[in-house]
């Protein structure tokens, strides 16, 4: 038995593990009652079609079909405003131990996730914990389970699988969720995450040392749980973290803090011990002293030192004009400097895009609606306005377009040669040139995903402003991996955005 792995992207992330083998029916969220649904496999860029006769992959609306999965399914989905990841897991095991539906917790009902997809399923089974339930507390009815009483040893992972007829051919679905039951606690077997047992850990004779021990100890707080070094005479006391991991179980951390590595320490163990009301456990760790190079003489390194230091400080000029965007990158990493001042402004970026007036999708709309949210929102924190996405029905498109345009500290402008040929300039492009060049109020980007060639058809202030900075050129290359914000065109690209409001991976001066 195998089993696929999907995420949901964008407005939030969704884990589903399905069985290989069975069918799968996803679900594309709904923006409005506009949104056209169309379905693509990514690595192909193939669209998928409608349901044909004797096919296995097909779309129906906002609904995906798999029918049943296979391990060739592997690969990344994207619908519209959503982006799906299929991955296949080796055949083997029982049913998903990690599952990412939402727990049920309390009242002794758990429902069957995504069977509302399959249309007229039946529940057939329910198993806890990998086993099939059994026994007068448990009542099935419909896709609900409920547990008469519900109590601590209730507390685990429920599996409902049920069979889905399509046109006479019947396939299998199962889907996992946790239960929790009100009792305030659950105690789980202690297991301890790190260091494993019989760990070797190099130091270095009177240097300090800190060993860390996290354990798991059961499903929310524990009244009774201890995480503990052995020995730990002579020693700074230790320092103990609890912490709830995924779906709330629960984990203590111990650091044991030696102040001087000693010859004596070599020979000793160092046991972590983990305990709860049922039981306990203990790993081992020992230290080894760290391998020195032989006949390396102290002057010889505090030479090599200066002249290592000495060298990096003439080429760090170079060093800095050529890879000038990289490093200015990795200080706002470390050191993630953040605006402050509030200027008034909504949008980090406006988007100006060519407006595709045929029904197809094209590859532009895709970067738009698709790529630029999830690198830009999603992986860096920033909050861009896209015409059609945040422009909402029933808003004069004229007054919206400047307001949106006012609230943003960036223009993206995407040159393609639909722009360029355009007859008609796009109502969007006029303000925002007029913004940058007249009222010098808003900075622009200029993202060539199209080899321009001269720019002589483009107009005298576009022409202006790429003589000035320049563009930021898309290649074909970067269809390959287009979703990693560290690829040379994304790291440009966020050299030139503002800094953001909060913690993110890529923040800009103004």
């Amino acid at each position: 038995m195998g089993f696929i792995f999907l995420s949901f992207l964008f407005v939030s992330i969704i884990f589903v593990h399905p069985v290989e083998g069975e069918a799968l029916v996803i679900k594309c969220p709904k923006w409005s009652s506009s949104v056209k649904f169309t379905w693509y496999r990514m690595d192909t860029h193939k669209r998928i079609p409608a349901e044909e006769e004797g096919s296995r992959i097909f779309s129906i609306q906002k609904f995906l079909w798999f029918l049943p999965t296979s391990r060739e399914d592997s690969g990344n989905y994207t619908c519209v405003t959503r982006f799906v990841q299929v991955h296949s897991y080796k055949p083997g095991g029982c049913f998903p131990i990690r599952t990412h539906y939402p727990n049920e917790t309390g009242r002794g009902k758990v429902t069957c996730p995504t069977i509302d997809n399959y249309e007229n399923a039946t529940v057939v089974q329910w198993y806890k914990d990998c086993k099939p339930l059994q026994g007068q507390r448990y009542l099935k009815k419909g896709k609900y389970l409920y547990i008469e009483n519900p109590r601590r040893e209730d507390d685990g992972y429920y599996t409902c699988q049920f069979i889905y007829t399509h046109k006479g051919n019947v396939f299998n679905v199962s889907a996992t969720r946790i239960f929790i039951s009100d009792v305030k606690h659950s105690p789980l077997p202690p297991q301890i995450i790190f260091p494993k047992n019989n760990d070797v850990v190099e130091v270095e004779l009177g240097a300090a040392l800190s060993l860390k021990c996290q354990a798991r100890l059961g499903i929310k707080k524990q009244p009774l749980a201890a995480v503990t070094w052995d020995p730990v005479k002579l020693m700074v006391p230790t320092l103990s973290i609890s912490f709830d991991g995924h779906d709330q179980v629960y984990y203590k951390e111990t650091t044991l803090n030696i102040t001087e590595v000693k010859k004596e320490d070599l020979q000793s163990n160092f046991t972590c011990i983990a305990l709860n009301e049922m039981y306990n456990t203990r790993v081992t760790v020992t230290l080894q002293l760290k391998v020195q190079s032989e006949g390396v003489l102290p002057n010889a390194l505090l030479i090599t030192g200066s002249l290592v230091l000495l060298g990096a400080i003439a080429v760090s000029v170079i060093l800095y004009q050529s890879f000038r965007v990289d490093i200015v990158l990795l200080y706002r990493e470390i050191f993630q400097p953040q605006s402050v001042k509030d200027d008034g402004k909504t949008y980090d970026a406006y988007v100006i895009y060519p407006k595709n007036h045929i029904s197809e999708a094209n590859f532009v709309e895709y970067f738009v609606y698709q790529v630029m949210p999830d690198i830009l929102e999603n992986k860096c924190g920033y909050k861009l306005c896209i015409y059609g996405r945040d422009i909402y029905p029933g808003e004069d498109a004229a007054s919206a377009i400047e307001k949106r345009i006012q609230k943003s500290r960036r223009l993206i402008i995407l040159l393609t040669h639909q722009l360029i040929n355009s007859k008609e300039d796009a109502y969007d492009q006029h303000i925002a040139l007029y913004n940058a060049l007249i009222q010098n109020d808003t900075k622009v980007i200029l993202l060539e995903m199209e080899t321009i060639g001269t720019y002589g058809k483009l107009q005298e202030s576009l022409r202006f402003i790429i003589k000035q900075q320049g563009t930021i050129k898309w290649k074909e290359e970067h269809t390959v991996h287009p979703q990693s914000p560290n690829s040379k065109f994304w790291k440009q690209v966020r050299y030139h955005m503002p800094l953001t409001h909060r913690v993110s991976h890529s923040a800009n001066t103004r």
